[in-house]
C-alpha cells in the first residue's frame, strides 16, 4: 500500500510540481519508503507517490510509473488476481519489465480502457494520465477499501489518499456542517444518498465501485461501474452451496496472500478472522508467517483471549497479545484520531490501532483479516428482525420454526405485534419511522438551538429501498454501514505502514453470497449459516458455534468511567459549545459512560467530533 497525491491544471497554465511534493510528504507514513513525483512536458499534471514496497520490491517499480510511451500511474492499493491477468495480457502481446502488480493494472487500462475495472479482484485507488488523450481517469475498488478525495478548484483538480494533502495545499479546512449534524444526532458517518460527501466542505471522495474522468474543458464525471444486486437467483443444494462459498473463500485467501514481504494475520477469536486462519493454513504461501496478532481485554467479560488463544494453539500460530492501558485511552485517542482524520463513533478503533503497531513491530507489513463477513452474511443481532419480518409477510415465519430456534438460541431480538404489523406494511413503517428519527433529531436539546435549526432538514436518516433480508445488507455493505469500518482499518493500518487484506470481500464470493436466498445466511436460528458449515470440520466447534456475538469490542464503558477519559471528553464538548455547535447546557450534564455499540453513544460521538475543529 502506498501514499498517491495529484495536482490537474484545468486552465492550461503550468504548476509549481514541488506543491505536490509537499502533499506527498504529508502522506510519507503510508509509504515510508521512498517517493517521487512526475510531471507532463508542458508541467500542468504532477502525479505523486510514496511506497510501501509488497510486490516486486526493486526501484524498478518505483512509481509514478510509465507504460508505453503514453500512461502514467500512480497506484495505491494490491491488485489480488494480477498474476491471471498478466498471464491474459501476455498471451495478448503486452510486454512486462517488471514483476509487480502496478505493471499489471496500467497494462489492463492500456488494454481495455475503463473496463478494464471488471477484469480487477483487489483493494486499490490509483490515477492514469494518458498523455496521448489529455485526460486523467482515476477509480476506487468495488467496495471502498483504499480511500481517494479530490478537490476541484478555479485553476486545477487536486486529489490525494488522505485529507492531510489538502491542508498542504492551503485548501480551506471548513468542517461540513450537515453531516456533522447527522453524525451528533444519528451517529452516520457517510451520507447514504451522498456518496461524494465527506467532513470538509470543498473535498469530495470518489466512491466506492466508481471511476472518475477528467477531459480538458469539460468537469469531472464519475461513473459508477459495479452494482451489487440483491436478488436471490440461484437453487442450490446445500452442500453445493457449501462446496461453492469454500472453493470461492479459498480462492480469496490463497490471492490475498501473495506478498513478497511478511504476511500475518488479526484474531479476534471470533468466527470470522478464525475462519481467515483456517483457510490460510490450506494454502501456503512462501511469506505466510504463522504470526497473529490479538486485542485482548483481561478482566473484561467481552474479552476473547480464550477463543483466539485455542484457534492459535489449533493452527500452531505465533500469538501476540496487545492490551490497552486504561490510562493511555486519552493519548491513544489523539493519535487515533490524527490518522482518521474524521470522527469515530466508538473506542474500537483505540484497540484496533495498537494490533497494526504490533504488527509493524514485529516486521509483519501484511495482516489479513476478517472484515466485512457480518455483512455479507447476517452477522449482527439486528437482521434477525429483518429475516423474521420478510417471513412474517411471506407467510412462512411459523413453519420454519425460525423465531423458536433463535429464541432456544438466547436470541432476545424483538419480534412482537409492533414488528409484525411492520413487516405487513414495510413502507408506511419505513416513513413513520423516519420522521420520528428526524423529529427526535430536530428537538435534541444538546444541540445548539441555532446549529439544529440551520440542518433540521438535512437528516440523512434513510432506510434500504426495499425490506427483504438480502437487500438491508447490500444497504450496509455499499450504502451504510461497512464504508466506516473500511476506513478505520485503511487509516489505522497506514498509520504504521501496514496492509490489510479482507477475504471476504473478494467481489466474487459477495455476488456469490448475494445470488442465494437469505436461508443461506441465517438458519435453525444461527446467523451466518453458510460459513459456519463451511468450517465446521476445519475449526473447534467452540468457536464455530458460539452463540455470544462479540464483535471486536473493548471496555469502553470502564474507560470512560475514568476521570482523565471524562476531563477529555469535557474538553471536547467545551470546544464544541465554542463553536456554537453544542448547547452550553450540555456541560452541567454527567457524562454517560457506555459500551462500544450501545445505541446510545453521544458522549464518545461528542468527543471525537471535536477533533475536526
Amino acid at each position: 500500500m502506498c501514499g498517491i497525491a495529484g495536482m490537474v491544471s484545468t486552465d492550461g497554465s503550468p504548476r509549481d510540481g514541488r506543491l505536490v511534493e509537499a502533499a506527498v510528504s504529508t502522506l510519507r507514513h503510508r509509504g515510508p519508503e521512498c517517493s517521487s513525483i512526475w510531471s507532463n512536458e508542458d508541467g500542468t499534471v504532477t502525479l505523486g507517490h510514496c511506497r510501501l514496497s509488497i510486490i516486486d520490491l526493486s526501484p524498478r517499480s518505483g512509481q509514478p510509473f510509465s507504460y508505453s510511451g503514453r500512461y502514467t500511474i500512480t497506484y495505491n492499493g494490491e491488485l489480488y488476481n494480477y498474476k491471471e491477468l498478466r498471464a491474459e495480457l501476455a498471451g495478448r502481446g503486452s510486454l512486462f519489465t517488471t514483476e509487480s502488480d502496478t505493471e499489471v493494472v496500467i497494462a489492463a487500462f492500456a488494454a481495455f480502457g475503463p473496463a478494464c475495472l471488471q477484469r480487477f479482484d483487489g483493494a486499490f485507488a490509483f490515477a492514469i494520465w494518458d498523455d496521448q488523450e489529455g485526460c486523467l481517469f482515476a477509480a476506487r475498488d468495488r467496495f471502498g477499501e483504499k480511500p481517494l478525495f479530490f478537490s476541484v478548484q478555479p485553476d486545477g483538480f487536486l486529489f490525494a489518499s488522505e485529507l492531510r494533502a489538502f491542508w498542504q495545499w492551503g485548501v480551506p479546512k471548513i468542517v461540513n456542517e450537515s453531516l456533522l449534524y447527522n453524525f451528533l444526532a444519528l451517529g452516520y458517518v457517510v451520507n447514504p444518498t451522498g456518496a461524494t460527501e465527506t467532513f470538509y466542505t470543498g473535498i469530495q471522495k470518489l466512491p466506492a465501485a466508481s471511476s472518475l474522468t477528467l477531459r480538458p474543458g469539460h468537469d469531472a464525471l464519475i461513473e459508477t461501474y459495479w452494482n451489487l444486486q440483491p436478488e436471490p437467483s440461484r437453487v442450490m443444494s446445500d452442500a453445493d452451496a457449501i462446496d461453492r462459498f469454500t472453493d470461492l473463500f479459498r480462492q480469496s485467501v490463497s490471492r490475498r496472500l501473495r506478498a513478497d514481504v511478511a504476511v500475518g494475520t488479526s484474531l479476534s477469536g471470533g468466527l470470522d478472522s478464525s475462519a481467515v486462519v483456517a483457510f490460510c493454513q490450506e494454502a501456503p504461501a512462501g511469506q505466510y508467517t504463522h504470526r497473529s496478532f490479538t486485542a485482548v481485554f483481561p478482566g473484561y467479560e467481552k474479552n476473547e483471549q480464550a477463543q483466539a488463544a485455542l484457534v492459535a494453539k489449533t493452527f500452531g500460530l505465533q500469538g501476540t497479545q496487545i492490551t490497552v492501558d486504561p490510562g493511555e485511552v486519552v493519548s491513544l485517542m489523539d493519535k487515533v484520531m490524527a490518522c482518521q482524520e474524521e470522527p469515530v463513533s466508538s473506542g474500537s478503533p483505540l484497540a484496533q490501532y495498537r494490533v497494526f503497531q504490533a504488527a509493524k513491530t514485529a516486521g509483519v507489513t501484511v495482516l489479513l483479516d476478517g472484515q466485512g463477513a457480518d455483512e455479507i452474511l447476517a452477522g449482527y443481532g439486528k437482521y434477525y428482525r429483518w429475516y423474521w419480518a420478510q417471513l412474517f409477510a411471506e407467510k412462512k415465519l411459523g413453519s420454519s420454526a425460525e423465531l423458536a430456534a433463535a429464541r432456544a438460541l438466547g436470541v432476545r431480538e424483538p419480534f412482537g405485534p409492533t414488528e409484525k404489523i411492520a413487516a405487513l406494511a414495510p413502507h408506511f413503517a419505513a416513513s413513520i419511522q423516519q420522521v420520528r428519527r428526524e423529529r427526535a433529531a430536530a428537538r435534541d436539546t444538546r444541540l445548539a438551538p441555532a446549529f439544529a435549526a440551520a440542518h433540521k432538514r438535512d437528516s440523512y436518516y434513510m432506510m434500504p429501498a426495499r425490506f427483504d433480508l438480502n437487500s438491508v445488507l447490500q444497504y450496509n455493505t455499499t450504502a451504510n454501514g461497512l464504508e466506516e469500518l473500511l476506513r478505520l482499518a485503511d487509516r489505522n493500518s497506514m498509520a504504521h505502514a501496514v496492509e490489510v487484506r479482507l477475504p471476504f470481500l473478494s467481489h466474487e464470493l459477495v455476488e456469490f453470497l448475494f445470488s442465494l436466498p437469505p436461508s443461506f445466511k441465517i438458519r435453525d436460528g444461527w446467523t451466518k449459516w453458510l460459513l459456519r458449515k463451511a468450517v465446521a470440520s476445519r475449526l473447534p466447534a467452540e468457536i464455530v458455534w458460539r452463540t455470544d456475538k462479540t464483535g471486536f469490542e473493548p471496555p469502553q464503558k470502564a474507560w470512560m468511567e475514568r476521570p482523565d477519559v471524562q476531563e477529555a471528553v469535557r474538553a471536547g464538548k467545551e470546544l464544541l459549545v465554542s463553536k456554537g455547535i453544542l448547547d452550553p447546557r450540555v456541560l452541567q450534564q454527567k457524562i454517560q459512560p457506555h459500551t462500544a455499540y450501545a445505541a446510545e453513544s453521544w458522549d464518545w460521538r461528542a468527543w471525537s467530533a471535536s477533533y475536526l475543529y
